[in-house]
């Protein structure tokens, strides 16, 4: 099956790839660095261990065997020793991705020779586009050094709902790396961004409020910005892979468990003799799911602090991991409905 392969961008995705060239048989890859690609922003990729990703557990800054959500008037913790969540920085992800990828004589070239070329078959990983008026996560987030020691370096704090809601869904994220050094991210769920000091005036009353601490420095900054729902490829004529093929869940924005089920998929079916090929990897059900949590938080986020944190309370932890990675069984999926506040869910779903 001698054949060759050009992969349109080198973010995650295609450098995931990459690195995994060697598992492509006689395929020869090459990575398509687009003439107007901007250069990369680091930024924390989150994850949890589950199997297949013990690799980028490995190369992970830290870890967090507890992780909670909180609200005003409710606080789920839970726990989950096998598959702690990780996190790492993108830049450092990608350039071990990158080493693997050369010593496993792929190619990095431009547009112009990718034009030139005569692959067999070409994937896009440029960035999807989303709906006019699509619900956005955006978010900034300052690694901090604080005055005092006050964050609880044993928990990960994935949604703090205790800051302003008037804008849209808004909670803080928090990742502790000591008693005095975490990364705070002032995170929303609405149509459009906020300005940069909405963010950063979130982040100084989210840790005088709640910690009784100042900034005494800031260490790093990271912004971001991901569409959410259903989004349209790049380029309807390119089959995507990546955030591009479908990879993003819908009403999460976790992304990066998923482009790795997404290529192990495609790898497996190459190994089996079938042709390359990427294949979103959500079920219906939790894609229709999402569209309905979508609806709920889009006309009426005043639920969100009610809605996940009762969720995060009636889930064991390995139970939030399968419903987060895409492993529910339908009991569970059940499970999570009987949760949620049932008058926003039936208004979602009749919306």
């Amino acid at each position: 099956m001698d054949s060759e392969v050009h992969v349109l961008g080198d973010g995650c995705a295609a450098m995931m790839l990459a690195a995994r060239a060697n598992e492509l048989g006689s395929t020869t890859l090459s990575i398509v660095r687009p003439d107007a690609a901007p250069e990369p922003k680091d930024h924390m990729l989150g994850f949890w261990a589950t199997p297949g990703l013990e690799s980028a557990a490995r190369n992970a800054r830290f870890s967090w065997s507890t992780w909670s959500v909180i609200s005003d008037d409710a606080k789920a913790e839970l726990v989950c020793e096998d598959q702690p969540y990780h996190v790492m920085h993108k830049t450092s992800f990608l350039e071990r991705c990158r080493a693997s990828a050369v010593s496993h004589g792929v190619r990095f070239i431009d547009e112009k020779t990718h034009v030139a070329g005569h692959p067999q078959s070409v994937f896009d990983t440029r960035p999807p586009r989303p709906p006019e008026n699509a619900m956005l996560q955006h978010f900034v987030g300052l690694e901090v050094e604080v005055d005092h020691p006050v964050f609880d370096v044993s928990t990960a704090v994935l949604m703090d709902f205790r800051v302003d809601q008037s804008q849209g869904m808004h909670f803080m994220y928090v990742l502790p790396f000591s008693t005095t050094t975490a990364l705070v991210e002032s995170t929303m769920f609405t149509p459009q961004t906020m300005p940069r000091e909405f963010y950063l005036e979130a982040i100084e009353a989210y840790l005088f409020t709640h910690h009784n601490a100042t900034i005494k420095s800031i260490l790093r900054e990271e912004q971001g910005v991901i569409p959410m729902g259903t989004l349209a490829p790049h380029d309807p004529a390119i089959p995507g892979l990546g955030a591009n093929g479908g990879a993003i869940r819908p009403a999460s924005g976790y992304t990066f468990a998923f482009i790795h089920q997404q290529i192990q998929s495609a790898l497996v079916r190459r190994q089996n003799g079938h042709g390359l090929k990427f294949k979103r990897p959500h079920k219906r059900v939790d894609v229709w799911m999402d569209g309905v949590l979508l609806t709920v938080l889009r006309h009426w986020p005043h639920y969100a602090p009610r809605l996940f944190t009762r969720m995060a309370q009636s889930l064991s932890g390995e139970e939030f991991i399968r419903f987060m990675t895409g492993k529910a069984s339908w009991r569970l999926r059940f499970k999570v409905m009987r949760a949620m506040p049932k008058v926003p869910f039936i208004r979602g779903v009749s919306k």
